[in-house]
């Protein structure tokens, strides 16, 4: 059991790195569509699918630092695709909305990411492509629990 245990532990470590390699795209700061970045897209997402989204909010959404979503917001701002504005019920807390330019430059991205997305799932055998995404979500899943409170990742 524990010699297949750590045949296994070297099969994930190759899998983990192989989808490191590959989803490099996901994690760059550089524009790859439209001149946004992948997480500029997925706030430009998040927003067009709340209409309003505060900010605590796109934080936890992100699972990144307060200091790192205000770092993907401003040059949203800055290009006026997102607008920043105090919210009702709290003059401490922020809420964002699309502009009008904003909502064309995420109809655009979600266009190019939808082709992407068709090809990746044409590479894949058309009767194993629901058992294939869920199990994807599984493993995501199992590595977030898994992950929580460890100091090597």
């Amino acid at each position: 059991m524990l010699i297949q245990l750590k045949e296994n532990s070297a099969e994930l470590m190759e899998v983990i790195g192989g989808l490191a390699q590959v989803m490099r795209c996901c994690c760059r700061d550089e524009a790859f569509c439209e001149g946004v970045t992948f997480h500029q897209f997925m706030i430009l997402d998040a927003v067009a699918k709340k209409k309003e989204l505060h900010m605590a909010d796109l934080h936890k959404l992100l699972a990144v630092e307060k200091s790192t979503t205000t770092r993907l917001v401003n040059p949203l701002i800055k290009k006026g695709l997102i607008q920043r504005e105090k919210a009702v019920h709290d003059s401490r807390a922020v809420k964002l909305t699309l502009t009008g330019e904003g909502r064309e430059t995420h109809r655009k991205v979600l266009i190019c990411l939808t082709d992407f997305f068709q090809r990746v799932l044409g590479n894949l055998p058309a009767k194993q492509r629901t058992d294939v995404l869920e199990s994807v979500k599984m493993f995501i899943t199992a590595i977030k629990k898994s992950a929580n409170g460890c100091d090597c990742c």
